[in-house]
Order: structure tokens, then C-alpha cells, then sequence
């Protein structure tokens, strides 16, 4: 490393923070840290039983500071008088409700231990009744239908569905929240030092995606359709914001207070801030006929089409086409599954659970051990699974599961569905059954390439990036040989951060498009899984098993 410009990705996800110092000359990247926030990995503020996930934003602010620091800790001294520009990505969708200085209710004394006051993780499900409610008036209350450019179905895990839960559970929340604002928007303008709730930058790719904004019908939904969703959303709506601003461009420069407090230079760029799977799909390499899967605890599916290929076409079921989401000049295509790595972190917790009980009743061992024993026995888990499950041969007629474990993103979002397993006998295996729930994530890939193949949407190749598909590879081949297509893995360890950091080097004016920062920055591929013709035969019918199994789920099982 010489002289060369940095830039600095950040990338929130559901556990931790991850900053990246990428060298925007060839998207070396120089250095990284990780943080993860202690409040949630203590479990506060969530019951998933209830399917609630609440994160602090404390853990966020500290997670910046501790994250940036430590990656520009591990450089020669003075790399951050080097750092030109900042991006940032996030989980979404995200909000939280705000006052009108932008600052997040639960940072203020009365709300600081208050769930509501808290940013609403993308995974909380709480806001089901309200989504009912929203496609339903979406469809018949007599003017647009709000939901069309987000695949025809609105979720629980959006926007107005999670507002409308908080006001109608808290009073005293609705009447504190001047405004809200996702993740993605209130990172950039706290770095910038907004003072305003009204003048924080809001993100083109959350907006279209998950609040129903369009140029079709002048920004956010109708007040009239507001009202009529619940009247205690009256005059939020010219609270919020009219226009919407692509990743490329400045949210605003970097405050002198952080720029103190992370060690750069005040006045840097801080790119407008966008969700993780969309900054990710860009430093993958996402181009036009690319499906670019972002393989984590969920998965997010994201493709960009020209204006020609998508014309006039409305397609159903995904999470949204929207005009500029992912690179500006290109319509943004969002799917995804609401549980990928959480569908087998919970078999491996069913089979953990005995082990820790177990250990905590023995009298033989002393606590320290009893821990010490317990995280070894557990981290083995997940290999011994695997190692037993890829030894297996393809049952046509054996045990076959749904992955609904967190209901269904796409296609044709349902967070009431649950997930199965089925064909179970005396002699199934902990292996038989964890390869059953990798089959059944595989199949939820495919219903996803089909539905957007039906829909006109062409599929030339996949990407792959995340934990999974980096550490994985029985997985990633059971995917190949479901999908019968090649699956390409992104070298970058830290995909979404390097997406991030590009709009930041294109932000800062290093490169004058997203392409551009494409071709100098992006990482290329480490591995390409090529799909096995007999395995995939066999799983064609495995598939059509699963279809039917969902529509059974569908139609039975949804009230249980």
C-alpha cells in the first residue's frame, strides 16, 4: 500500500458491523475488523417466539466506531488521511421512529429500554395482521394499488406494515415519533451530523422497495390511503420525504465530531446509504441477465434489467422493481427467502439443546469446563452434519422438507406459512434430515429463478456470495445441481462492504459511475460449482415433491 485513495465500506448486518479499507485503485482490500453488538447477542429487546427482533441503536453507533477503528488500526499510520469516501450498507427492511432532530426515540432517557423506541430488524414479523390489512386495501379501496411494483404482495417485514404495528401497540411512541427512517438512511446523516429528520438523504433502494414509493404516483402512498390503513398515521406521511436518491450520490460529508472519533478527515464523502443484498449484488459484479445471491442468515436475490427488457411488465411475487435501487439507470429486481443459514442454525440448535441442558445438571464438571465443553461440542455440529449428509445418496421418495421456518419472502411473500418435514421413519438420520433442509433451501432458490423465468426475466448466470457460499461447499453444490446452472462464488470475503465501498469511491468523484468502480474495484470469482446432470434429474422430481408439499402447507396447515 502506497499513496493510493482509500475508501471505507461498512456493512451492518444482523449480528455485527464489518468495515473494510478498500483501495479504490484495484479493490485491494487493506484491512477489515468485525464488531458485534452486545446487546443483541445478550438477546435483549427480542422474543423470537413472538417474532419480535428489536436492535439497539447504541449497538450500531458503538459498532461504528469500534469497527472503522479497528481496521484502520491495523494500518500504517496516517491511512485514514488517505480515506476519501465512506459507504454504508444495511439490513432492511429497518425503520425506526425518530424525533424531528432525526435522533432515534430509543437514545432518549423515557424510551431507552422500550422495544418500539428501537430500530425494527428486518426479521421481525410482529406487523402480520397490518400486512393483511395493507394488500387488501391496496387491492379495493378504489385508487392505485400501492403494492404493484413490489411484486403485487406486500410483507411484515416492510416499512408502513411495521409503523402502523408500533402505533396501534404504543402510545407513547406514536406520539414522540415526529418521522421515521430506515438503517440505511439514518447511518449516513448521523456520520454527516444531521441535525433534521427532514433533511436526512432517503435512500432510492429503500423506499421503492419497502414503502411503496414510486414516480408513478408522486412518492409515498396517498394520505387518504393512510387513513384508511389507520388513522393514527394521519400526517406522517408529509413528515417523511417526497424525493428519493440513488447510492452513487452524497448523503453529505463527514462531521468534524466523527471525523474525530473514527480518526479521518472531516468533509470526506458519505455515499447515500442503501440495503446490504443491493451494495453486495454491485461489489459481486451484478450485470444485466445476472441473478447475484446473497447467501446469509436469509437470502437476498437481486438482478438489474434494462428499461427495454422490462418495459411495461409487472412481475409477480418478488420484493420490488425499482427504477435506480441497485445502479442508477437500471431497474433493481429484489427476491429472496426469509431463512437460509437461520434454517440450519435452528436443527443445530434442536440437536444442542440436550447437550447444554445435559451439561449444566452434571456434577462432575465445574462451570468454566461445562461452558468450555459445551462451545466445543456445538461448533462441531454443523461439520459433522454436513460431513454425514454429502455421504448420503438422493432419495427420490425420502424425507423431504419446506423451508418456511421464517415464512415466505418470495414468491408471493407470506409470513404466516411455516415450514416442514415430512416422510420422517424410525431410521432417519440427524444427517437424512439436515440434508432434507439444504434440499429444501435449494428448492426455495429455484422457485424463485422460475418465477422470475415465467415472468419474462432472462437468466444467463448466478453469483454467489456470503458465509455460506464462501464456507460451505456441499451446500453450494446441492444448490448447483437443484438450480441445474453454474454457480459462480465472489472472491471477496466481504462482498457487501466492497459494494458499499465503491458507491463511496463514486460518491467521492474517484470514478464516475457504478460501472466504472465495477471494473477497477471488483474482487472476480474464487470458485465455480458446476452442476451435476444425474443428481439434477433426480432433483427436478425431488422439486415438484416440494411444490406440492408447500401447496398442502398452503392450504391446510396455515392456521396450526
Amino acid at each position: 500500500m502506497g499513496t493510493e485513495k482509500l475508501v471505507i465500506g461498512i456493512d451492518y448486518g444482523t449480528d455485527s458491523v464489518r468495515a473494510v479499507v478498500v483501495n479504490t485503485e484495484n479493490g485491494k482490500e487493506e484491512a477489515s475488523a468485525v464488531s458485534y453488538y452486545p446487546r443483541w447477542a445478550q438477546g435483549l429487546y427480542c422474543e423470537p417466539t413472538a417474532n419480535q427482533f428489536r436492535q439497539h441503536p447504541l449497538d450500531y453507533i458503538e459498532g461504528l466506531e469500534s469497527a472503522v477503528k479497528g481496521a484502520l488500526g491495523k494500518l500504517p499510520s496516517g491511512a485514514g488521511e488517505r480515506v476519501v469516501g465512506i459507504g454504508i450498507d444495511t439490513t432492511g427492511s429497518t425503520p425506526c421512529a425518530v424525533d424531528q432532530e432525526g435522533q432515534p426515540l430509543a437514545l432518549r432517557d423515557e424510551f431507552k429500554d422500550n422495544p418500539n423506541a428501537m430500530f425494527i430488524l428486518w426479521k421481525d414479523h410482529t406487523a402480520v395482521q397490518e400486512t393483511e390489512e395493507i394488500n387488501h386495501l391496496a387491492r379495493t379501496w378504489g385508487g392505485p394499488d400501492y403494492t404493484k411494483y413490489e411484486g403485487g404482495i406486500y410483507s411484515s417485514e416492510w416499512f408502513w406494515a411495521k409503523i402502523t404495528h408500533v402505533y396501534r401497540q404504543d402510545p407513547e411512541v406514536k406520539a414522540a415519533a415526529y418521522s421515521w427512517v430506515e438503517l440505511c438512511d439514518w447511518l449516513p446523516a448521523l456520520l454527516c451530523g444531521v441535525k433534521a429528520a427532514s433533511d436526512i438523504k432517503r435512500s432510492r433502494c429503500a423506499a421503492g422497495h419497502k414503502a411503496m414509493w414510486h414516480q408513478e404516483w408522486g412518492g409515498l402512498p396517498d394520505e387518504e390511503f393512510l387513513l384508511r390503513l389507520d388513522p393514527s398515521l394521519k400526517g406522517l406521511r408529509e413528515r417523511l420525504y417526497t424525493e428519493t436518491y440513488t447510492l452513487d450520490q452524497k448523503a453529505g460529508e463527514l462531521s468534524q465530531e466523527w471525523a474525530e472519533r473514527l480518526g479521518l478527515k472531516p468533509g470526506i464523502a458519505v455515499a447515500v446509504g442503501g440495503f446490504d443484498a443491493h451494495m453486495g449484488a454491485v461489489g459481486g459484479g451484478v450485470t444485466e441477465a445476472t441473478l447475484v445471491k446473497i447467501m446469509g442468515t436469509s437470502t437476498c436475490d437481486i438482478m438489474v434489467a434494462s428499461y427495454e427488457e422490462i418495459g411495461s411488465k409487472l412481475i409477480k411475487g418478488i420484493c420490488g422493481q425499482v427504477d435506480g435501487s441497485v445502479i442508477p439507470g437500471m431497474i433493481g429486481l429484489e427476491a429472496g427467502q426469509s431463512a437460509y443459514g437461520d434454517v440450519y442454525a435452528w436443527f443445530r440448535e434442536i440437536l444442542a439443546w440436550p447437550l447444554k441442558k445435559l451439561l449444566q445438571e452434571s456434577a462432575l464438571l465445574t462451570e468454566e469446563l461445562k461452558e468450555q465443553l459445551f462451545t466445543e461440542l456445538r461448533s462441531k455440529i454443523f461439520p459433522a452434519l454436513t460431513e454425514e449428509a454429502q455421504q448420503l445418496p438422493v432419495e427420490p421418495n425420502g424425507v423431504l422438507a419446506l423451508d418456511w421456518l421464517n415464512g415466505r419472502r418470495t414468491p408471493d411473500a407470506d409470513q404466516n406459512l411455516r415450514g416442514a418435514i415430512a416422510g420422517l421413519t424410525l431410521g432417519t438420520t440427524p444427517g437424512r434430515i439436515f440434508r432434507a433442509l439444504v434440499e429444501a433451501t435449494a428448492f426455495g432458490a429455484k422457485a424463485i429463478v422460475d418465477r422470475f423465468i415465467a415472468e419474462g426475466v432472462h437468466i444467463e448466470q448466478i453469483i454467489a456470495m456470503g458465509g455460506i457460499a464462501k464456507k460451505n461447499p456441499f451446500v453450494m453444490q446441492v444448490t448447483a445441481d437443484v438450480l441445474n446452472m453454474p454457480i459462480k462464488v465472489v472472491h471477496s470475503e466481504q462482498a457487501c462492504a466492497l459494494g458499499a465501498a465503491m458507491f463511496g469511491a463514486v460518491a467521492a468523484g474517484v470514478y464516475a459511475s457504478v460501472h466504472e468502480a465495477q471494473g477497477k474495484m471488483g474482487s472476480g470469482f474464487s470458485a465455480t460449482f458446476q452442476p451435476n446432470p444425474e443428481q439434477a434429474k433426480v432433483y427436478e422430481e425431488l422439486y415438484q415433491n416440494y411444490l406440492k408439499l408447500g401447496k398442502f402447507v398452503e392450504d391446510n396447515l396455515r392456521a396450526l
